[in-house]
């Protein structure tokens, strides 16, 4: 089951930072931003597997931390378990050697992704931030549309869920 994750401000968090590896999963985190920003989860066609609004998101996020003078790096999870919540050892240690040129370690995860990064990283200097706030679970009815697009419009009789958007005119 998804969670919900919702962005927060962490720029304070941030403030003392010179680098900044942004550590993000590629199953709930997009899913959420794809549903906040009323945009398809999956057009794969056009994205393949990438979520074009979750990509923005890591841009901009990028982007005011350049602007600020902080340099950034991506790192992505790979298979065999792509959630960031459920890593393998071999993942716990790639994170390790990437995060050695990091002042900070930005997390778009959920609490149990930031926890596996925490761990990872325990005797590193590497300061692990959760950017993402778990906020409950999604429920989502999936629609597949033509040329292979799939969106998420969540639920509204799910506790702590976040709500469909209101019918366009």
């Amino acid at each position: 089951m998804p969670v919900k994750l919702t962005p927060r401000d962490v720029s304070d968090e941030l403030a003392r930072c010179h680098s900044v590896l942004i550590a993000s999963c590629p199953v709930c985190p997009p899913m959420c931003i794809a549903m906040q920003k009323q945009s398809p989860f999956i057009e794969f066609f056009r994205h393949g597997l990438k979520t074009a609004a979750f990509e923005d998101h890591i841009k901009s996020i990028r982007d005011s931390l350049f602007e600020r003078g902080i340099r950034t790096g991506e790192f992505e999870i790979h298979t065999p378990t792509p959630m960031m919540c459920l890593w393998t050892e071999g993942q716990r240690k790639r994170l390790q050697k990437r995060a050695r040129d990091y002042d900070a370690v930005l997390v778009l995860g959920c609490d149990s992704g930031t926890e596996s990064a925490k761990d990872a990283l325990k005797d590193t200097d590497c300061k692990v931030i959760q950017a993402l706030t778990m906020d409950g679970v999604v429920n989502a009815t999936t629609k597949i549309s033509f040329p292979l697009t799939v969106t998420m419009v969540p639920r509204a009789d799910v506790p702590g869920q976040m709500t469909a958007p209101p019918p366009s005119s």
